[in-house]
């Protein structure tokens, strides 16, 4: 399995900050700035002063950003695990043409050395006549 480290994942020492993207055109006057905060960092506020074309982009904005992070994860995760299969699928491989080499060389030897003893036993009776 190839260790690669992929900068894009976070260690345990880094410390993550998450800005807000909507923009405060997108809240209306009534909601605090704090909205827009708990909207970037996925908490859901409870406010009835929204309207519902601000409820639907504020979800848009919630969806689009969930979807990209989901993908980035998916695709990283999707490519270690073809990564890993195709190493072990190359593995079988290699064995699998391994053995089918010996055994090819086995039986050349096994040809050779049955030819050579006959070749011999052969100028040993000529000579013995």
């Amino acid at each position: 399995m190839n260790n690669t480290l992929d900068t894009s994942i976070p260690i345990l020492t880094e410390v993550i900050s998450i800005k807000p993207e909507p923009s405060p055109q997108t809240l209306s006057a009534n909601v605090p700035a704090v909205m827009a905060e708990n909207a970037a960092g996925m908490e859901l506020p409870v406010t009835p002063s929204l309207s519902n074309d601000e409820w639907d982009m504020l979800e848009r904005n919630i969806s689009e950003r969930v979807l990209r992070q989901v993908l980035g994860r998916i695709d990283f995760v999707l490519e270690h695990r073809v990564r890993d299969s195709l190493a072990d699928a190359l593995q079988l491989a290699v064995e699998a043409v391994s053995i089918e080499i010996k055994r090819g060389l086995h039986q050349t030897l096994e040809d050779v050395i049955s030819r050579a003893v006959s070749q011999e036993i052969t100028k040993l009776q000529s000579t013995n006549k």
